[in-house]
């Protein structure tokens, strides 16, 4: 009997081993969307159909090398340096694929527009052209979500060129969840001013400042 204990010690610590590694790598992941919906009284009728439909083209969004990635990537508290990239908290894709897409659906919902980007128009119709650049986008958890962006609007049958900056914060709570939704705060804030400005292009055909 002593004998059979003995053997069976060190097979329980094997496997009371493999069960933790297993639940290790058995951890999920959680994946996040910078996409949100557009409230009803911020959205504009589809000008599909009329007499002067509007199309626009989003160009891929251009961002630091450190934020080209579908992991989360938030910055320690206290002022710190140091970033963290977290592998099991991640985008739905590619931050800058993510991003676009949100900025996208929320500008072409604010516009009544058609992102026309891979096509869906024809060559004589006129289309505005955004091309985005992500400057900054520090997020702490449990601190603040601070970014920066410009962007450049052009009608495609025009020579003038519009060119746009904001910064935009929003307080984040604890917690990657929340991370997530001040980031879509951001994102929408965000794709509200471009919607503006091409919005008062458009009002005002001669005008190359910027208008918010």
């Amino acid at each position: 009997m002593m004998k059979n204990l003995a053997f069976g010690k060190p097979a329980l610590a094997v496997a009371a081993a493999l069960l933790a590694l297993a639940g290790c790598a058995s951890k999920p992941d959680n994946y996040y969307t910078l996409a949100s919906p557009v409230a009803a009284a911020d959205a504009a009728p589809s000008t599909l159909g009329s007499p002067a439909p509007l199309y626009i083209e989003l160009a891929p969004v251009a961002v630091p090398e450190r934020f080209a990635r579908p992991q989360m990537v938030v910055r320690r508290p206290g002022g710190s340096v140091q970033v963290e990239v977290l592998e099991q908290h991640r985008w739905a894709s590619s931050f800058e694929n993510e991003l676009r897409d949100a900025l996208s659906s929320n500008i072409s919902a604010r516009l009544g527009a058609l992102d026309v980007t891979k096509g869906g128009r024809q060559t004589s119709q006129p289309v505005w052209r955004i091309a985005v650049q992500l400057r900054q986008f520090d997020a702490v958890d449990g601190g603040r979500i601070d970014a920066s962006f410009s962007w450049t609007l052009r009608r495609s049958d025009e020579a003038r060129t519009v060119v746009c900056q904001l910064n935009v914060g929003e307080s984040a709570g604890n917690g990657m969840d929340a991370v997530a939704q001040s980031a879509q705060r951001v994102t929408a804030a965000t794709a509200a001013a471009i919607a503006r400005s091409v919005s008062a292009a458009r009002a005002n055909p001669p005008a190359t400042a910027c208008a918010l």
